[in-house]
């Protein structure tokens, strides 16, 4: 018996010693992350999945096969740049990956690069003609170039060629359902279910087809039988419930939802069906308390939580949602989702500068989020980047096309810009995403307004109206279509309606003032400005059209006092802060002057238009070192912001100091200010240090043209002259300048250079 049991002990280290020898050999262990990842994607689990393949990836980098998966988790999630890049690295480690050749040709014909697609399924079917996905592929991407022909021959080759597989004939039903060859395609959506009836994918498309011609029992019946093929999948399920709701059973779609929330309560992506299901009904209540029961039934579930926490924010709860999305960053830090409601909290607090920080540490972990680049666009935009911003929104357009709220920044965008092209392209995808929207069609009218359209730009205008009577704006718009036409009276009835929707509504008191400056009745402007503010007495921009009008009355005292007012109800008014700023100086109070910038830029430290503007009162203080320092400052934050540079070359001109660096400098603000007399003027000053004096007279007698009581050009003009050797020219500039300006800085010299002329 000792003996025995020697030996039994023996066998169990033996066991141990080989069962930690297979767990450390980095083949076995590799293998065991990517069967473990495997699971998790069957079971829908995807971050899970890829956390796996990832760690096969960590024991071996170049192991093809998990590298492969890895792209086929992304796409499931929606990451199809990540998805791409990890399908070119499978096709790199493994030239003879089929599948992985197939997906990018798949990838790159829905990014619409054909050529390229068609190069990889003819890798594909050099090395096998008879290849079924190779073959699929090549017809899809005839079919996208419009050879429709072409693709359905194609398509049949494929079906031909495998007579036995069932993916070339749902192939060939999809593309014949869209040539409107339904007959046809019914038959064969019948074909590649009869040889492989498990398939789901081609049971939900038949439901498709079927829902696409109307036929809805019938898509019913598909719909119940991908659900009885696979009860776990959630698209089964949500398609099912669709399918209810276009039928008008609603009490069916809702039943539906919430037995898929009660078979799949270990499946977020199932147990949320119901509340999303809500959401998109527009029940937002119904939506709060669902959302709020299973973050109390699954508290270890972020998204939910997250889900639940957006809901309070639309509810106006922020209080409450921060607390919940501090509890997710306090678990995980690195949480992409909550960092980007932290920003849009922090946005809305008023919070910008700290918004674009969280935002960014959000974009950098997860560059493909779309949300994220749209909410740090936001952010940079509420912080006076706009350059930025706009970058941002692009950025989110382009990763996420279906996104609203990015092709309403980019409107905005547009609009700014005057890009009617830009404009019409958003306004039509917005009316496309969401046509009760009464936005989209006050966009689109902007642009029919831009291209000389007004009847289109009118009937759209009067759809908005109708969609949203409540909604101020489109009533804005047309009163300035009337004031076009001159017909004044409708332009003020119809500006008059929006202050009564909104009577903080900015734009419909700004309407009404352009329409009294049109009829030259600056003190009716006054009178109604003054009754707005009564009305609405904290709002900053009133008091900046009041300052504005008091100053145009000639009246600097008031003006000052209106627009100290605007600043001090709103920081971030930079419009008051540099008409403050500018009325301060024109009064000889140019410390004040400087103090009202140097707070416009504390509430705002990305302002260079502040910065400029105080720049120049140093410099016309003769303080040449802080006006060079807050020039450069300026450009440091906007590198190509154009009267930075415009001031900051004039200063290195003056003091005939990096004469080069100081040429591109104005070369840089001519190009974003070709119409600027200033900017040529800098520049041909440049050129006249450089040496090249018919350039520099060229653009002075530009400038001008522009402005001829400006004594500067003149003078520079008659430098130029001077060189060229025009004796007479150089003497009626000189004399020009002294005429405009006899106290002229140069005066001297002009004088004593005209003395030299006159004795010849």
């Amino acid at each position: 018996m000792r003996y025995i049991r020697i030996g039994s002990a023996l066998l169990l280290l033996l066991a141990l010693a080989l069962a930690t020898g297979c767990s450390r050999d980095p083949a076995v262990k590799k293998q065991k992350y990517l069967a473990s990842g495997k699971r998790y994607f069957e079971q829908g689990k995807y971050r899970e999945a890829g956390i796996q393949f990832q760690n096969a990836l960590q024991v071996d980098p170049k192991f093809a096969d998990a590298h492969y998966e890895l792209a086929q988790t992304y796409a499931h999630m929606g990451s199809m740049q990540s998805a791409y890049v990890e399908l070119m690295r499978t096709v790199n480690l493994n030239p003879d990956h089929v599948k992985a050749q197939v997906d990018i040709g798949s990838l790159l014909l829905a990014n619409r690069q054909y050529d390229h697609a068609l190069e990889r399924a003819e890798l594909v079917l050099k090395k096998d003609p008879k290849n079924s996905d190779a073959l699929v592929l090549k017809a899809n991407i005839m079919a996208a170039q419009g050879h429709m022909d072409e693709a359905l021959a194609a398509m049949k080759i494929a079906v031909d060629a495998h007579p036995e597989k069932a993916r070339p004939y749902l192939a060939l039903a999809m593309l014949q359902s869209s040539s409107k060859m339904f007959d046809q395609a019914e038959q064969n959506f019948r074909k590649a279910i009869s040889l492989d009836p498990k398939d789901l994918t081609a049971v939900m498309a038949f439901g498709g087809f079927y829902e696409s011609q109307k036929r809805f029992p019938e898509a019913e019946q598909q719909f119940k039988s991908a659900v009885a093929l696979d009860p776990k999948n959630t698209s089964a399920r949500a398609m099912l419930a669709r399918d209810y709701i276009l039928q008008g059973r609603r009490a069916d779609a809702e039943q539906s939802l919430a037995q898929a929330k009660k078979d799949m309560s270990d499946n977020p992506e199932g147990y949320r069906l119901l509340g999303d299901y809500y959401l998109a009904e527009g029940n937002v209540d119904k939506a709060l308390a669902e959302f709020e029961s299973l973050s109390k039934e699954h508290p270890k579930d972020a998204k939910t939580k997250k889900a639940y926490i957006t809901l309070l924010m639309i509810k106006s709860r922020f209080d409450e949602a921060g607390r919940l999305d501090d509890e997710i960053l306090k678990d995980n830090p690195k949480d992409a989702e909550a960092l980007v409601i932290k920003g849009q909290l922090l946005v809305r607090e008023n919070k910008a500068k700290d918004a674009v920080d969280v935002l960014q540490k959000a974009v950098k972990m997860e560059a493909d989020n779309a949300a994220a680049h749209f909410h740090l666009g936001t952010a940079l935009s509420a912080s006076g980047d706009q350059g930025r911003a706009e970058t941002e929104f692009r950025e989110a357009a382009r990763l996420k096309p279906n996104m609203f709220e990015a092709q309403e920044a980019l409107a905005g965008v547009a609009l700014r810009k005057r890009d009617n092209d830009l404009l019409m392209q958003t306004a039509e995808k917005i009316i496309a995403l969401q046509p009760r929207n009464s936005a989209g069609y006050v966009l689109r009218s902007a642009a029919f307004f831009g291209r000389k359209e007004p009847v289109k730009g009118e009937e759209d205008l009067k759809k908005a109206m109708e969609l949203k009577p409540d909604n101020p704006v489109p009533y804005t718009r047309l009163a300035e279509y009337r004031i076009s036409q001159k017909k004044y009276a409708e332009a003020e009835k119809l500006f008059e309606q929006s202050m009564e929707k909104n009577p903080n509504f900015v734009e419909g008191l700004s309407g009404l003032l352009s329409l009294y400056a049109v009829q030259k009745n600056l003190p009716k402007a006054l009178a109604r400005v003054q009754a707005q503010i009564q009305k609405a007495p904290d709002n900053s921009a009133f008091y900046t059209m009041l300052g504005t009008l008091q100053l145009a009355s000639k009246q600097p005292d008031q003006a000052e006092t209106s627009l100290q007012k605007a600043v001090d109800l709103n920081k971030m008014n930079l419009e008051a802060s540099s008409l403050l700023a500018q009325v301060q100086v024109a009064r000889g109070k140019a410390d004040k002057a400087i103090a009202t910038y140097e707070g416009a830029i504390k509430a705002n430290p990305k302002d260079v238009r502040s910065m400029v503007q105080m720049g120049s009162i140093y410099e016309s203080q003769n303080n040449f070192k802080k006006a060079e320092e807050l020039y450069r400052k300026a450009m440091e934050i906007e590198p190509d912001y154009p009267l930075a540079a415009n001031n900051l070359a004039y200063l290195l001109l003056e003091q005939d100091r990096d004469i080069d660096s100081a040429a591109s400098l104005a070369q840089l603000a001519r190009s974003k200010m070709p119409n600027s007399p200033g900017a040529a003027d800098t520049l041909a000053f440049a050129y006249y240090k450089k040496g090249a004096y018919g350039l520099a007279i060229d653009l002075l007698e530009e400038a001008i043209k522009k402005v001829p009581q400006n004594a500067t050009y003149h003078y520079h003009l008659g430098l130029a002259y001077d060189k060229t050797h025009d004796r007479a020219k150089t003497r009626a500039q000189f004399e020009k300048v002294l005429q405009l300006d006899p106290n002229y800085a140069k005066a001297p010299e002009i004088k004593q250079k005209l003395e030299l002329l006159s004795k010849g």
